[in-house]
């Protein structure tokens, strides 16, 4: 090495993402690079941590964010560095950062206004250079959202694109895959990714495989179409060669938990097949979205504000319900609904509460309920669906192609961000892994619980540099207690920080230092070059 370290991280045990067993050594980093990882570092630093009796790994690399916006309300992101997550790639589901245009425009400034940004922009290079100006404490990767690109051209009614409005669309997403996004995203169950067709799917698709990137996708159904669904992404990756990723797999509703070994083995084929496909999820059996999306297609047409009209007029209400019926009928379907956020101080009280409990303070049924919360909230709720199984969820965890993912925002203990009560994972997710699945339970080993929380997702979204440790890799790194680490988050209390973490660093600089954040705004934005 020859000159002074600026951290050197002595006799820890190293666990380097690749899967290999584990190893003491020390580590030593100048400026952002890890510059060696072996035994008997002597050489000067500024900074030593001793890690004796903590284990060493890469930064964890969150899969599946949604930080967008709340980054840019509070950069700190608590709630992520917390728990050892150094990267996050966003523009899930279907829904970016940019680009912002025309209707897209109109439906985010709310999302923009209730986090307080008085900034606007189109483009991701605008966005970046206002995240590069303001600093954040992670590494921010995005996807491009489908649904930005459909809903700048066509908007958010229910229509068939035509061939120009396709051109349009592609050559958008070619803007924005050439400004640094690392693929697209789609969100199948969300306005206006639901009115796409397939053909529409493939189309832009090929611009995606065109330069090796990838597809990720919250189908169009984790229940009762689930298979039907996988099919259909699987095909487009077979048509298009494009690699495909499918988002939070499960298996949502109690009558589809049956369906997991379908999908693994409908996985597994595609594979032999020669189809690239990979999926992300959660170690929890809540998943967590905006409440409306309990309700059918047809309502979302035409944006927001139809959808309000639609939810006040009792023909619709009514249709609503019939078609509903046999979901919801069910004496305990209101009962695994919870309300996680709302926009108004008024109806504050609903945070954590189920459906069943709300309507019964209101004196109604559960739908008559949702309906009355959607329209006094303007839409704006939050929800916790309690509808898979810890036994699916073991299933999909230890698949080889099944990395991590959140599902969540960057949030902080206090400040803006503190509002609701989000899904613990926000909070828990990596700890939760580690510690109940790998350590407590050996679902799976330690190292390869660090593989697909580094280096799997490294490879798989194209993160140059990231995911290892090594010599010339960046100085991206967790370390923490084995013995201690877990998620300490739960749907009562979710902003509790995780146990176990001692130090974090993003690109060689301290993010959590002796359990704490630091408040340092290290991170950066990565470019798909």
């Amino acid at each position: 090495m020859g000159k002074n370290l600026d951290v050197l991280i002595k006799e820890g045990l190293i666990y380097d993402g690749t899967r290999s067993e584990p190893f003491a050594a020390d580590v030593g980093i100048s400026e952002d690079r890890i510059v060696a990882v072996q035994d008997n570092i002597h050489e000067p630093a500024a900074l030593v941590i001793n890690a004796k009796g903590l284990s060493v790994s890469p930064g964890f690399i969150d899969t599946h964010a949604h930080s967008d916006f709340t980054i840019i309300a509070d950069p700190r992101a608590e709630g992520k560095i917390s728990q050892g997550v150094t990267t996050e790639i966003n523009g899930n589901c279907g829904m970016s950062a940019a680009p912002i245009l025309n209707k897209v425009r109109d439906k985010r400034e709310a999302d923009l206004r209730e986090l307080g940004i008085k900034e606007r922009w189109k483009t991701f290079p605008e966005y970046f250079s206002l995240l590069e100006r303001q600093g954040c404490a992670v590494n921010f990767a995005t996807l491009t959202g489908h649904g930005n690109i459909r809903g700048s051209v066509v908007g958010y009614g229910d229509v068939t694109p035509s061939r120009s409005e396709i051109e349009q669309m592609s050559a958008l997403l070619c803007s924005s895959l050439e400004e640094g996004a690392l693929g697209m995203s789609t969100g199948l169950i969300y306005p206006p990714g639901i009115f796409s067709g397939t053909e529409e799917l493939v189309a832009l698709s090929k611009n995606v495989s065109e330069r090796s990137l990838i597809c990720t996708s919250h189908m169009r159904s984790e229940g009762d179409t689930l298979i039907e669904s996988m099919e259909e992404i699987l095909a487009i990756g077979k048509m298009t060669g494009v690699r495909v990723h499918i988002s939070h797999l499960k298996t949502a509703g109690e009558r589809n938990w049956h369906k997991a070994d379908e999908a693994l083995a409908l996985l597994n084929a595609a594979k032999s097949s020669g189809i690239a496909v990979t999926c992300d999820r959660y170690p929890y059996i809540a998943s967590s979205t905006e409440l409306d999306a309990v309700l059918p297609a047809w309502v979302f047409e035409g944006g927001d504000e139809k959808e309000l009209a639609r939810l006040q007029d009792e023909k619709y209400k009514e249709r609503i319900r019939r078609e509903l019926q046999e979901e919801t009928d069910r004496t305990t379907y209101w009962d695994k609904v919870l309300v996680s956020s709302v926009s108004s101080d008024r109806n504050q009280w609903m945070e954590g509460k189920s459906i069943a409990d709300i309507s019964s303070a209101l004196g109604t049924d559960g739908l008559n309920a949702v309906f009355r919360i959607l329209v006094e909230e303007r839409l704006r709720v939050g929800a916790i669906f309690l509808s898979m199984c810890e036994e699916n969820l073991r299933k999909f965890l230890t698949w080889d192609g099944c990395m991590i993912g959140s599902d969540s925002s960057a949030r902080s203990f206090n400040g803006i961000t503190r509002k609701g009560r989000p899904h613990p994972r926000g909070f828990g997710t990596f700890p939760r892994l580690l510690g109940k699945y790998a350590r407590d339970e050996r679902l799976l080993t330690f190292q390869n619980a660090v593989h697909k929380s580094t280096l799997l997702p490294a490879v798989t979204f194209g993160l140059k540099g990231r995911g290892m440790l090594r010599a010339g890799m960046y100085a991206d790194i967790a370390i923490f207690d084995q013995d201690k680490i877990i998620d300490n988050a739960t749907f009562d209390a979710p902003f509790q920080k995780p146990s176990g973490i001692h130090y974090v660093l993003v690109n060689g600089i301290p993010a959590v230092w002796e359990g704490e954040p630091t408040g340092r705004l290290a991170g950066r934005v990565l470019r798909h070059v």
